[in-house]
């Protein structure tokens, strides 16, 4: 089984997407299994996120939007995957700290962010000019705040099909990741 959904059928693509896995991490995730069901819509998904990405969010950006806005969704599977990649770039209490909710250790734009991309995953139908206008503060040109509102949008829709098919965290996604950042989602079970 991945998640709820019995394996998938064995194609071509599904396998390609495993043996990417396999070379990147040593293992298949239970997220792949799953999106193995339609590899051809993971691969556009994610071409979508990285087009709307690229060039302006880096890796330590997309860090940060991942991790908040996967934390204040609820999504046990993407807080514990980024909240690791941001530890590798931010550091490990950075990282169990936005995963939390707090961002006092980050530079001023990468607050504002990080708050944006909790208010998005929260509540998109609540957010005001006045959210917006924290963003352009923070120095972000409005086609910068579409690129990261995309983004997040997309990052929500992956997570919510994970979710929503019981796509859990795998065993070595939890070893690999830093105690802060496993003791950060242990919080945000309670």
């Amino acid at each position: 089984m991945t998640g709820y959904l019995t394996d998938p059928p064995a194609s071509a693509e599904g396998d390609a997407l495993f043996a990417e896995d396999e070379a990147d991490l040593g293992y298949v995730m239970n997220a792949t299994r799953l999106w193995a069901h339609d590899p051809a819509a993971e691969r556009a998904l994610f071409a979508l996120m990285g087009q709307v990405a690229a060039p302006a969010l880096d890796l330590r950006r997309r860090a940060i939007l991942v991790s908040a806005t996967a934390s204040a969704f609820g999504d046990p599977y993407c807080s514990l995957a980024w909240g690791t990649r941001l530890a590798r770039v931010a550091g490990d209490d950075v990282a169990a700290a936005v995963l939390t909710g707090d961002d006092a250790a980050l530079p001023a734009p990468e607050r504002a962010m990080a708050a944006w991309a909790r208010r998005v995953a929260r509540a998109p139908h609540a957010t005001t000019p006045a959210d917006v206008d924290a963003l352009r503060g923070a120095g972000f040109p409005d086609a910068e705040i579409f690129a990261m509102t995309v983004f997040i949008a997309l990052r929500l829709a992956f997570s919510t099909v994970n979710n929503a098919l019981g796509a859990t965290p795998d065993p070595d996604l939890h070893a690999d990741a830093p105690e802060p950042v496993r003791d950060a989602l242990r919080s945000l079970r309670r």
